[in-house]
């Protein structure tokens, strides 16, 4: 299991393992990120993977970082590009397997990486191991929402592009503990993702899905609303979304672009004329506001669930600021003891054992 930090000493802190090389924008992004975060939070400290020279100089350039940035030299980077079996097989040498490692190690309580979604997953499942009773691992986001708390838990959002009826159970009580752990909801409402609301709508597996998640309602200690839509991720129907990779990959990407292009048109719609631009100036603070709730940098994090450490994937094209996010959110969880109470969770759920005849 991830090694848990002692927060019982004022000099203890949470150390967070930090890929620096995975995204588009560079190590320089990812040390601003980790100087956002190192600002606003000094309970936290790092491991930073990648070529020491080059982080070395990156580093130096902050000296609110001296003396919470450990470096670790390695050499190779894993691309967007590189097929995770030949990152499995080929990768020892990278940021990623490096910053993975110091999990494994339990040296560090997190890692945090904004590389290749495929390559991270498959070097997690391979070097951290599945729980106990989890075949297949999901990645879980948090997509902003009309609930009190913000946010809905999401989930899968692309580990695998399958998943049959008990994987989405598993998916439904490793989402109900987040959804505890992450956003305080006591008592989490699960819906189940489908292309109609009524039972007798969808594939085999969910009409499977649905009797197993209602079948275990009491007992985990949720409430199951049954099927839901695509209307209602956003909505406040649900808590917990609950649908296979391949849904819910496309069902994030497609909310991230319409954020983009909601955003895109409000400035051009404030740049048609002089009075537009006046109005601008007077709603620049409920513009601000907006801005806030839909920008995906705010929200930015994939968290792996499922495995024997915890794993956050940020995007790849994140800013200082995105990446601030994904560490935030990694801090939090690990300070909530959160794999260790998923593990539990899932733990609980397994069928009993038999005894054995006499």
């Amino acid at each position: 299991m991830t090694a848990q930090t002692d927060h019982t000493s004022a000099n203890a802190r949470t150390l967070i393992s930090v890929d620096a090389m995975g995204g588009d924008q560079g190590p320089a992004a990812v040390v601003a990120g980790c100087l956002i975060s190192a600002e606003a939070n000094p309970d936290i400290s790092f491991i930073l993977h990648g070529p020491e020279a080059e982080l070395t100089a990156l580093v130096a350039k902050h000296p609110l970082l001296a003396g919470r940035i450990q470096i670790r030299d390695a050499v190779g980077v894993v691309t967007m590009e590189d097929k995770p079996s030949h990152v499995v097989r080929t990768g020892k040498d990278t940021s990623m397997w490096s910053a993975i490692e110091s999990v494994r190690t339990g040296e560090a309580s997190v890692a945090v990486s904004c590389g290749n979604t495929g390559a991270l997953m498959a070097l997690s499942m391979i070097r951290l191991r599945k729980l106990p009773g989890v075949n297949r691992p999901a990645i879980a986001v948090l997509y902003p929402s009309s609930n009190a708390q913000g946010f809905n838990v999401m989930l899968d959002v692309g580990a695998d592009i399958k998943a049959d009826a008990d994987d989405l159970l598993r998916f439904a009580l490793m989402g109900m503990s987040y959804a505890r752990n992450g956003l305080n909801v006591n008592k989490p409402r699960i819906g189940l993702l489908n292309v109609g609301t009524e039972e007798h709508k969808g594939r085999v597996e969910l009409k499977e899905a649905h009797d197993l998640i209602r079948a275990h309602e009491a007992e985990a200690g949720f409430e199951f609303v049954g099927f839901v839509e695509g209307g209602d991720i956003s909505g406040d129907k649900a808590d917990v979304i609950v649908t296979d990779g391949f849904t819910g990959n496309i069902a994030i990407k497609t909310g991230e672009g319409t954020a983009s292009l909601i955003g895109k048109r409000l400035r051009e719609a404030f740049k048609y004329s002089i009075i537009s631009r006046l109005a601008s100036l007077l709603a620049y603070s409920s513009l601000m506001r907006l801005r806030e709730k839909i920008d995906p940098r705010r929200v930015n994090g994939g968290v792996f669930l499922g495995l024997n450490g915890t794993v956050v994937k940020s995007h790849g094209s994140a800013d200082a600021t995105g990446v601030s996010a994904a560490i935030k959110l990694a801090a939090q969880l690990v300070q909530n003891g959160f794999n260790d109470k998923l593990a539990a969770r899932v733990a609980a759920a397994l069928p009993k054992e038999e005894p054995s005849p006499e």
